[in-house]
This record gives C-alpha cells, sequence and structure tokens, in this order.
C-alpha cells in the first residue's frame, strides 16, 4: 500500500424491514437486534423517524421530499456498509425504488417484508398516523392516501399477524446465516 492509503474493512450486510405504518417493523427489528447482538454480531439501525428529525425536521412527507429523505438514508447505509458496519434500515419506504437503490448499492442486501392487513395495521397505530389520516389532517399517508409498493420478490415475508416479532426475527436471522452473513449456531 502506497502512503495515505488503508485497506478497506470488510463490507457489512444490509437488511431493509419495510412495511405498512403500525406493522410492526421496529418491533421485529428489535428482536433481530437482540438475536445478532447475543451472537456478537452488531449492527447500526437507520429508524426513518429517528433519522427524519435531523435531515427533515419539519416534515411535510411530500412526494419530493420523501425522494430526497430515503437517498439520503440510502447514503448513509451505503456508507456505513462500504465500511464494515452492518445495517438495519426500519423505514416505510413506501416505493420500491428506495429500497432497490439500497440493493443496488449494497452488494449484501436483503429485503424484509412485514405483510399486515391494513385494518390491523390502523388498530395498531400508536402514533396516530392513521387517525390523522381520517381527520383529515395528513394526506400521505401510505396505504392510506399515499402508495405503498410491496416488495416484487422481498428475501424474507413475515406476516405480523401470524408470527411473534420473536419469530419473525428468527426467520430473518436464519437468511443471514444462510447467505454466510451472520455465523450459525
Amino acid at each position: 500500500m502506497g502512503c495515505g492509503q488503508r485497506e478497506s474493512p470488510k463490507r457489512g450486510w444490509a437488511v431493509w424491514v419495510t412495511g405498512l405504518p403500525a406493522s410492526g417493523k421496529s418491533t421485529v427489528t428489535a428482536a433481530l437486534l437482540r438475536r445478532l447482538e447475543a451472537r456478537g454480531v452488531y449492527a447500526e439501525v437507520l429508524e426513518s423517524d429517528r433519522l427524519r428529525q435531523v435531515l427533515t425536521p419539519q416534515a411535510t412527507y411530500s412526494e419530493a421530499e420523501r425522494d430526497q429523505f430515503y437517498r439520503a438514508m440510502v447514503y448513509i447505509g451505503e456508507l456505513l456498509s462500504r465500511n464494515g458496519v452492518n445495517v438495519i434500515f426500519d423505514a416505510t419506504g413506501n416505493r420500491r425504488a428506495y429500497r432497490e437503490a439500497a440493493r443496488r448499492v449494497i452488494p449484501e442486501f436483503i429485503e424484509v417484508y412485514v405483510k399486515c392487513p391494513l385494518d390491523i395495521a390502523m388498530r395498531r397505530d400508536l402514533k396516530g398516523i392513521y387517525a390523522k389520516a381520517r381527520r383529515g389532517n395528513s394526506s400521505t399517508v401510505p396505504g392510506v392516501q399515499s402508495i405503498y409498493e410491496e416488495p416484487s420478490q422481498p428475501e424474507v415475508t413475515v406476516e405480523s399477524n401470524e408470527l411473534s416479532a420473536d419469530e419473525a426475527a428468527d426467520r430473518i436471522l436464519q437468511a443471514l446465516v444462510e447467505r454466510g452473513l451472520v455465523p450459525g449456531r
């Protein structure tokens, strides 16, 4: 190696946990994180609500703003993974194009679809997202006024109304093990 050059670290992998708002993405992500940490595997969670506080603190959720937000989120995920950090995207990513952008730039990428019927997501909604849509206080809720494009070929699909978060996390972990990204037991 020449002066000023350094060896690149082993690339990290990425898992994008997608689904409707209130489908159970964050709960599944937390269960997956616990399982990974128990194996000595660490990942950075890019959670859309927390990242929005930094990137778009006065979020309007317009299509243009979402495009910009998800471009930034994918860039951060790619930057982390390129530098050896495993990444879990905990984000609706309502357009396939957002998730496909991450797939294109992160070689070891797994898309997880937390499938949940809209009526169940609406009942689970602790943040009041769907209630705001019903009252007319929000006009961009994915699955209601804005489109949510289901993944066309996710590596893992979990039915959140049929599986517990722990069972869903076990399925995701198994996919990571099968790809050789996480050591098996």
